[in-house]
Formats: C-alpha cells, structure tokens, sequence
C-alpha cells in the first residue's frame, strides 16, 4: 500500500488492479531493507498514534501504542479537576456526541459513554465536554510530537508547551503539528527539559508537566530489540547509568514551574516504579504508578502540594527563558526567529 500508494479499502475494491514492474521492484527493495531491521515506521515514514497519523524519521522515537496510555492518565487528571483530584468521576470527561453514526462509536466505550482504557483509543465520534479551558501543559522531550499533539486534539483550550533538546526532532514534531492543523496549538522549544522556564514562570508557568523521558539504562540497552537499538535515536532512549536520573532533574524542575495543585505524569520503564517514586522528593501528593493494560507499571504521577516551594534556584531553571521561547516557536506554519 506504501509503495503503490493506495489504502486497503481500494486493493479490496480493485481486486483486478494489476502492480507494475516498478512499483513491485520498489517493494522488494523495501523488504530487503526491512531484513537489515529498520523499523517499518522508518521505511514508510508514518505511525499511527491517538488516531493521527505523524511523520517520523530517525531523528525521532517511534510512538509506542503503550505511549498513548500517557495522553489517557493526562485526560483524566483534566477530568477530575487540579483542585478536587480524586472527587470527579473518570466518565466525566466524555459524553456521547449524538450527531455520531452509530456504527461510527468505538468499541472500547460502554453504553454510558465511559471511556474502557482500551489502547490505541480513537474517540473521534465523542466530544470532551468544557475541561482544559486555559490549562497549560509542558511536554518535556516532545520527540515526534505526539504526546502534545495528541492532548490539543483533545483540548482544543488549552496551550502546550513541546521541548527537546533535539533540533532535528523539533523540526519533525513541528511539521506533524503543520500536517494535523495545530500549527499555532503547540509551541515548539529547543531546550534541555525544563530550563526554557526562567525565574518569572515560578510556580505559574503550567498546570501540567508530562514526558516520556529517555529512560533505558545501560545495563538494558543492549538487549533491546535489534530495531530499537540499531536504529532509533540513542538520546531519545537513554543508555546512560540506571536510566532514571533524568527523574529526579525533571521533578525538581516540575515542582518549581507547576502551579500548586498541578500534575507530573512521567512514562517510566518497566522495573523503575519504586525508584522513580522515591526521586519525588518533597513537596508531591497523591503519587501514584499507574499500569498499562498489560499490567506493567507504565505511568507515575504526582500532584504539586499546595504549600510546596514554587522556585528552587537549584532546579537548574535559567532566567532567559522569552529569547529561548521565541526560538521555535509557530507562526503561520513556519518556526519564528530571533528579531
């Protein structure tokens, strides 16, 4: 279908239409480059992710359907409220769109419109009712984009924060927000995690942190999948110490531009629960290790205390944050520039 260009739906329609002698040597080459082990995304240059689809390249992580877990525990913080987090009910957050087809609702819903945690969720044919109006959200090593991307499709209000420390990653994630119509929904920055943030954003910059952090350690990095290890970007997985270092710079951080009642939600490795939490530190409640649907601890989250310390000039936050802010960030579709 890549090669020739067509969907499934028109292969199945046209059973008698006959692939030319280019179009099937090119698919040979591709299978021949498959056998080496690049990924498939790499080959064909897309992957699904939240029902968009994204550009990727080498110079980004493959999202992982695991992943979307992430954008579910997000959407339903939002759901609950930052000021009443355990008193509104998870089906809160979705209600049945009765303009949608019925053939069109996913299985994954009961008949309340309650959202099962299936992955890979699609809920296109639902509308989030009136949450994420003026929430702010910092996506920390953004990669592709997909996790940002992902939670302004849901929250059309809100405004997200994307930053990475790769360029060539950003450039990636900035034409995904072209592609999918969000080209003024997310601003893109080139910064290590939070350093963008300067001492002004002190315990007001966003409501939520969020990341999928390189977290593979070293003892682990070489016996992951042929395809993971030869092929996607080694700064996007880790390979350094235990792999959860980055946590506890992260948190510290967190805690100094999270507004009080904001959350962190950060992916974790599948050994790292107990280590991870005890990176929090002060100054979090509700800590929480949320698993996947196959049981595996995937998702830590933490809510900012009320009284914690909002600016810790040991987080490592510096102070020219606006010059860095305006770096990448999207107007009419192209990055902008210092002026």
């Amino acid at each position: 279908m890549h090669v020739l260009g067509r969907d499934r739906a028109f292969l199945y329609t046209y059973p008698e239409f006959e692939v030319g002698f280019d179009a099937a040597k090119r698919y040979f080459e591709l299978v021949a480059e498959r056998t080496t082990g690049k990924p498939t995304q790499y080959i064909t240059g897309h992957q699904e992710f939240w029902g968009l689809d994204f550009e990727v390249t080498p110079d980004v992580l493959i999202p992982r359907p695991e992943t979307e877990h992430m954008v579910e525990v997000v959407l339903e913080l939002v759901g609950r409220g930052l000021n009443n987090p355990r008193q509104t009910p998870r089906d809160t957050l979705w209600k049945r769109d009765s303009s949608a087809p019925p053939q069109m609702l996913p299985d994954n819903f009961n008949r309340s419109g309650e959202r099962l945690g299936a992955a890979g969720l699609k809920p296109r044919p639902f509308e989030a009712r009136n949450v994420g109006a003026a929430l702010r959200i910092a996506d920390v090593g953004t990669g592709s984009g997909c996790i940002a991307l992902a939670l302004a499709s849901e929250l059309p209000s809100t405004m997200v924060v994307a930053t990475d420390i790769s360029r060539p990653a950003l450039e990636v994630a900035r034409r995904n927000a072209v592609r999918l119509g969000m080209p003024d929904r997310v601003h893109f920055v080139e910064t290590d995690l939070l350093d963008c943030f300067g001492a002004e954003d002190a315990g007001c910059a966003v409501d939520f942190v969020v990341s999928n952090p390189p977290y593979v350690s070293l003892d682990d990095i070489g016996s992951v999948q042929r395809e993971v290890r030869d092929f996607e970007p080694r700064i996007a997985l880790g390979g350094t110490g235990s792999g959860a270092e980055v946590y506890g710079r992260l948190f510290s951080q967190a805690l100094a531009v999270l507004r009080p009642g904001g959350y962190v939600a950060v992916e974790i490795g599948y050994n790292q629960s107990d280590v991870v939490l005890g990176l929090l530190g002060e100054g979090w409640d509700d800590a929480e290790v949320r698993p996947d649907l196959a049981g595996i601890p995937r998702v830590v989250t933490a809510r900012k205390q009320p009284s914690a310390v909002s600016y810790q000039p040991s987080a490592g936050i510096q102070t020219n944050s606006k010059a860095v802010r305006k770096d990448l960030r999207i107007e009419n579709g192209e990055p902008m520039t210092e002026r």
